[in-house]
């Protein structure tokens, strides 16, 4: 039995409205020994993450080690089951969220997703998010940061890319994310291990610090080739620029095709010592108000 602690949510009470019976069962849910698991993202009074109890921590690591063998399906059920209203979804239309969303779309729909939408994004990006929502009635929710990218330059004398890539991610995306999932207790990504050494070691299910959040990766023991050919079989849309050369897409500043025989992110902040945005890297203990922590991950 999972005891829920709530908080108001606009998006998620819109789902749940006051209809008990649109809650997950009881009896769906997987049996273990009762313990109270937060359903919801806790902030303490100074901003920082909530931090998990130890029994939690035993759960999500038990739960992990036990799904390695499930399917991406299994693990998506699973989270739907333990988390769902509070359960939401980051993408960034890469080809495993493409998939994971062709997933969610049988499997609960409901569920909130949304995009980091930093002002930066590849025309082909936005537009897939439309062909998304057409083939599987998922509107993915575009969150933007306070300041529109005309604003954010002015404030700093220029594009912050150029000369502080680790700033601008954390302003234009780490920041938007932290208030994005505020309310829920879960979320879902497309990480995948053997995308970087930074992804490696990703559990299944595992508590991401840096957001104080239940962090769920579905393909985290996919290979690239598997995303691809579930892709291929149900002719789930993609990214057409990855037929150009454009293996992983971020912000068009920063992205590039990649040459014959690199690594796969190796169009990302090309020519810098910089591998990922930061939303992914090993979780930092606190999330403060300046980018420096970031740098300390």
């Amino acid at each position: 039995m999972i005891v829920a602690m709530q908080e108001a949510n606009p998006k998620r009470d819109d789902i749940i409205g006051n209809d008990k019976s649109q809650r997950v069962p009881a009896s769906q849910a997987p049996i273990h020994a009762e313990m109270a698991l937060p359903t919801r993202a806790a902030i303490n009074p100074r901003g920082a993450p909530r931090i998990p109890t130890q029994a939690e921590l035993d759960f999500l690591q038990q739960e992990s080690q036990r799904l390695e063998s499930a399917s991406p399906e299994e693990i998506i059920q699973w989270a739907v089951r333990q988390y769902f209203p509070w359960l939401t979804m980051a993408t960034a239309f890469g080809p495993e969220g493409c998939v994971i969303l062709s997933m969610l779309a049988k499997i609960e729909p409901r569920v909130y997703v949304f995009n980091l939408d930093t002002g930066y994004q590849f025309k082909e990006t936005l537009e897939l998010r439309d062909r998304i929502a057409e083939r599987y009635g998922i509107e993915v929710d575009l969150q933007r940061p306070e300041l529109s990218v005309e604003e954010y330059e002015k404030l700093h004398g220029g594009p912050v890319y150029q000369r502080d890539p680790d700033k601008c991610c954390f302003d234009r995306k780490l920041t938007v994310l932290r208030r994005a999932v505020k309310g829920y207790s879960a979320w879902m990504s497309g990480i995948r291990r053997d995308q970087s050494p930074h992804r490696a070691k990703a559990p299944i299910v595992g508590w991401d610090k840096k957001f104080g959040l239940v962090k769920i990766s579905p393909l985290a023991n996919w290979t690239a080739k598997d995303v691809w050919r579930r892709i291929a079989d149900e002719n789930i849309p993609y990214n057409p620029l990855h037929d150009q050369g454009y293996p992983s897409i971020g912000c068009w500043p920063c992205t590039r095709a990649v040459l014959f025989g690199e690594d796969e992110r190796a169009g990302r902040w090309s020519g810098t010592a910089k591998k990922e945005c930061g939303l992914h890297t090993m979780d930092a203990s606190s999330f403060g108000d300046s980018h420096e922590n970031l740098r300390q991950d």
